[in-house]
């Protein structure tokens, strides 16, 4: 949720630049979850087109409402009765989203972490204004970071939940936005809507087509303006990137991002950036910040656990590593003299 829109990922279909009422295409955006919202739909009657993006965007209020950490709302609830330390009843809405999150945390290796709140407020990375060249007093994330908080450390009893570690804090802002996503695209679906994409701040998921050729988009170079590669897009595919350049602040010359290594309580250090394709946004979603965190050395062993066979990742010295199965999908740009190393998941 806290990942803001510079575009990672770029249209390259046509510019949005609001409500566009063409013949054939369909396109509006709204702000939520912290990003800008665009949906673009193709080939549906436009009344149809505007009363199904008309829904969409109150439920994405809805869910920035209910999913936000640390404003008023169901999960800044659930976070309350899990300071307490006594079992409780969550809210069953936010149920099918938390334990998605905490499935794909095991997954991970605790790689993506969902419960590291506490660490993402204390670098100022939990709310859309970023913090301003001040660190983190280390010796607090030191503390933190030893407390190991862990999605293994809440357990259900029935229909209880139970907290066993004072340093668990729900932040969801890794997962957010690709369930939001997902939640769009069955919206669509149930409105009889086949071709659509549904973009929030430059993470997205496409269904069907543009007419009669493929959606395509391009995915942004992590350290130069514009484009470093292009992808096109049929049927259902969701491509979500998580760079260092996203949400980041500056001190004495060094960049500190927003992607938190939960192991060491810092910035992961090792990456720039990291593109999935999957057909669930929210594992995509999930799986750019596990990818990330793992860095150029661990990655393939998260991608196999994780089951993710289209990974682009860049690391700090401008290698880009990917798997064969992006490689058939994706294009590198003209004049991209990146060196790339192939590599498959593997255990």
């Amino acid at each position: 949720m806290h990942r803001t829109c510079l575009l990672t990922i770029l249209l390259l279909t046509i510019l949005l630049t609001g409500c566009s009422k063409t013949k054939n295409i369909f396109h509006e955006r709204f702000f939520a979850l912290g990003t800008l919202i665009e949906i673009s739909i193709h080939g549906v009657d436009q009344a149809l087109a505007k009363r199904a993006s008309e829904q969409i965007e109150q439920d994405f209020h809805a869910m920035h409402s209910n999913w936000h950490a640390w404003q008023p709302g169901k999960l800044a609830t659930i976070n309350k009765q899990l300071a307490s330390m006594e079992p409780f009843t969550p809210d069953p809405s936010l149920l099918p989203l938390l334990q998605k999150a905490g499935h794909l945390s095991q997954l991970s290796n605790g790689l993506f972490n969902p419960v590291i709140g506490r660490l993402i407020a204390l670098w100022g990375f939990h709310d859309n204004a970023l913090p301003v060249g001040i660190l983190p007093d280390s010796t607090v994330i030191t503390a933190l970071v030893n407390q190991a908080p862990s999605i293994n450390d809440i357990t259900y009893i029935d229909t209880q939940l139970v907290n066993h570690n004072p340093a668990v804090s729900y932040d969801l802002g890794a997962i957010a936005k690709g369930y939001a996503i997902d939640l769009a695209i069955e919206r669509l679906r149930e409105f009889g809507i086949q071709n659509a994409i549904v973009n929030a701040g430059g993470d997205l998921r496409a269904i069907g087509q543009h007419g009669e050729r493929p959606w395509q988009i391009g995915i942004r170079h992590p350290r130069k303006n514009g484009i470093l590669a292009s992808i096109e897009l049929e049927d259902d595919a969701s491509v979500f990137t998580s760079g260092d350049y996203e949400r980041f602040f500056e001190v004495d010359g060094n960049r500190y991002h927003h992607i938190i290594d939960p192991r060491s309580g810092w910035p992961a250090s090792s990456t720039t950036s990291v593109t999935v394709i999957h057909d669930n946004a929210a594992i995509a979603d999930a799986a750019t910040t596990a990818l990330f965190v793992a860095g150029p050395h661990n990655w393939t062993k998260v991608a196999y656990n994780m089951h993710i066979e289209s990974v682009m990742l860049i690391d700090t010295d401008g290698i880009i590593h990917m798997t064969p199965a992006m490689q058939a999908r994706i294009r590198l740009e003209p004049g991209i003299t990146a060196e790339v190393r192939l590599s498959r998941p593997a255990p």
